[in-house]
């Protein structure tokens, strides 16, 4: 049974180390929470170790620069695990080939393919057109606008081929201020179900917590897993994620499940169970913005 709380500092003792999603939770793709913030200093001024972990498909450096462009200062966190970089060690792995065929928007992604220092021997890789590539790397749509649709007559081709898509951000869809944008998930969804084979490294899938762990090792090594807390407005990404990692976990209901929750300053608890119990994924705890 979930629990709903009031504040992040009602349970927060329980806990050594915060793994914590950034859009919908801690900014809202434009500007900080104030809330949220001060909830992270608050935590980490008693001790306790913030990682953010994000499936953004930026470098851990973009995220860090992204941070103080939206306003959240660097005392609320104590180091960013991304989806970027951990998609970034698989392409430079050779895991889509030499020759890749770029989805995204190159002035946003361009820092995905700055090189890899911490790998010997880096796969060199080239941008090249599709019907050159061997393989597919998608860091988000041509347009957050467009439906993913849009792209089945590529996917169709790059299937026939037996290219791979890696897909830099699992996330469907993100809300950008009040405008809901399609993500990189989307189009790795789309070209799964028309038969080709999409690489995720992002939440839930497990490469993401591996680097996270490495990260909090870092930080503190003696942190074991039943005191980590994951926090986050995904249910699919950051809850479920939480779950296959077997960490605690905290559903932020005013994000991409606000409406489905009810949730004005709290979900309302009816709804909550209910959409809980249709997507099969349950937190550990529940509030309605992080505070």
């Amino acid at each position: 049974m979930t629990r709903i709380i009031p504040a992040l500092a009602d349970i927060s003792a329980q806990y050594d180390a915060l793994f914590v999603d950034l859009w919908g939770c801690v900014h809202d793709g434009v500007k900080a929470m104030p809330a949220a913030v001060a909830a992270l200093q608050a935590y980490r001024a008693k001790g306790g170790k913030v990682v953010l972990v994000t499936n953004s498909p930026k470098p851990r450096a973009g995220v860090t620069e992204q941070l103080v462009q939206f306003g959240v200062p660097q005392d609320a966190y104590d180091d960013i695990a991304s989806s970027g970089d951990s998609a970034r060690s698989a392409m430079f792995q050779g895991v889509v080939g030499e020759k890749v065929y770029f989805m995204g928007e190159w002035q946003r992604d361009e820092g995905f393919f700055e090189p890899l220092e911490i790998l010997d021997n880096p796969t060199p890789i080239t941008r090249v057109p599709l019907t050159e590539a061997t393989g597919i790397v998608c860091c988000g749509p041509f347009d957050p606008m467009a439906d993913p649709s849009d792209n089945r007559s590529d996917f169709l081709y790059a299937k026939t081929k037996g290219m791979k898509l890696l897909c830099a951000n699992p996330d469907i869809v993100v809300d950008r201020g009040d405008v809901r944008e399609w993500c990189a998930g989307a189009l790795a969804r789309l070209y799964t179900e028309m038969g080709g084979e999409s690489l995720y490294f992002g939440k839930p899938h497990p490469p993401i917590y591996d680097l996270a762990r490495r990260r909090l090792a870092a930080l503190d090594a003696s942190i074991t897993p039943n005191r980590i807390l994951a926090i986050g407005d995904g249910i699919h990404t950051d809850i479920k994620g939480a779950l296959g990692d077997d960490i605690d976990s905290l559903f932020i209901t005013g994000g991409l499940a606000a409406a489905e929750t009810k949730t004005t300053d709290q979900p309302q608890e009816a709804a909550l169970n209910a959409y809980i119990a249709a997507e099969m994924v349950t937190p550990t705890y529940a509030i309605g913005q992080l505070r």
